[in-house]
């Protein structure tokens, strides 16, 4: 049970391989990774301009991924949403925001990986999309688990985005920042203490913390999200009366962890408040009839959501073309 609980974290700082990513029971039922059409999409928020990159998946065994239900409810769950009842997919996408001043990114990918794993398409997708890694001007991170910071870095170890400042979360970067922290961390988290600081090094220089409620740049305000991991954040996006949210691993894919927010995730640091952060995050959004973008939903990972019962009911947003 011990390598499924691992199965997107770190060992010695590299995504661990075979077996940790993919349960052996599903070795030979995944699907091999194909070639598609190039991953990304652009929409309009007033004058900004956001384009989500998609970056591949993962997949793991539903079996241990829920962890306060049975088993069985999971899959039923999972059956309504018409999705497979052994194996999760969990999507991985970036969302990118052009201001006319600013080219931000929110997160960095999973980063350089070997030929033939079906995730580390977030540069060749991002050269599909025109987008330079060296004229991104802000990093700006949700939270530091491997699949969000390990991209922060090209193969050579050098920042991937030699220009940028990155912001990050200061309740984010004060728990994994101290070593101290370890003991109380889940054990097969605690890899990310050294990953995290290993892959912010390039950027010592050029880092900026910000608490709840800040702003970022202008249009972009962070808004605590904290569970997940002690400082995940989302962001708030705004221009004019046009508005949008960056909801990050507030939920992990929305057809089965939006529509029952109550089943907690094993990736959770925190699940209950992590549970607390989705509900009232949700219930803004759904309210206010924000538009989100989310780091694991199906690509192009953007919609809104409408309050359903005691859940959430994903609506993709209409693909109305390029902008």
């Amino acid at each position: 049970m011990q390598f499924i609980r691992r199965s997107i974290f770190l060992a010695g700082g590299a995504l661990l391989a075979g077996p940790a990513i993919m349960h052996p029971a599903l070795a030979q039922t995944a699907p091999a990774p194909q070639a598609q059409a190039p991953g990304f999409y652009r929409f309009k928020v007033g004058s900004f301009t956001v384009t989500t990159v998609h970056d591949g998946f993962f997949v793991r065994p539903v079996e241990g991924s829920v962890v306060n239900a049975p088993l069985a409810e999971v899959q039923a769950a999972l059956r309504d949403g018409f999705l497979p009842t052994d194996r999760l997919f969990i999507p991985i996408n970036i969302t990118f925001l052009d201001t006319g001043r600013d080219l931000v990114v929110f997160d960095s990918g999973v980063g350089a990986t070997a030929p033939g794993r079906p995730f580390g398409h977030l540069i060749a997708n991002m050269q599909a999309a025109g987008i330079d890694p060296t004229k991104i001007t802000r990093v700006v991170m949700s939270h530091f688990h491997p699949d969000h910071v390990n991209g922060l870095q090209d193969p050579t170890g050098a920042a991937a985005f030699p220009n940028a400042e990155i912001i990050v979360p200061e309740a984010e970067i004060a728990w994994w920042g101290d070593a101290t922290n370890e003991t109380r961390t889940p054990e097969f988290q605690r890899a990310n203490f050294a990953n995290s600081a290993r892959r912010l090094a390039p950027y010592a220089a050029r880092m900026r913390r910000i608490g709840p409620d800040a702003e970022v740049i202008p249009g972009v305000r962070s808004v605590a999200a904290y569970g997940h991991t002690p400082g995940h954040t989302a962001y708030h996006i705004a221009d004019g009366a046009e508005q949008m949210m960056f909801v990050a691993d507030t939920s992990n894919r929305p057809d089965l962890f939006a529509r029952r927010p109550d089943f907690h995730i094993i990736f959770d640091f925190d699940p209950v408040l992590a549970e607390a952060s989705r509900r009232r995050i949700f219930d803004r959004v759904a309210t206010d009839r924000i538009r989100i973008t989310g780091y694991h939903f199906p690509f192009p990972a953007n919609g809104y959501l409408a309050k359903e019962g005691n859940g959430y009911r994903f609506v993709a947003a209409d693909w109305l073309g390029t902008v």
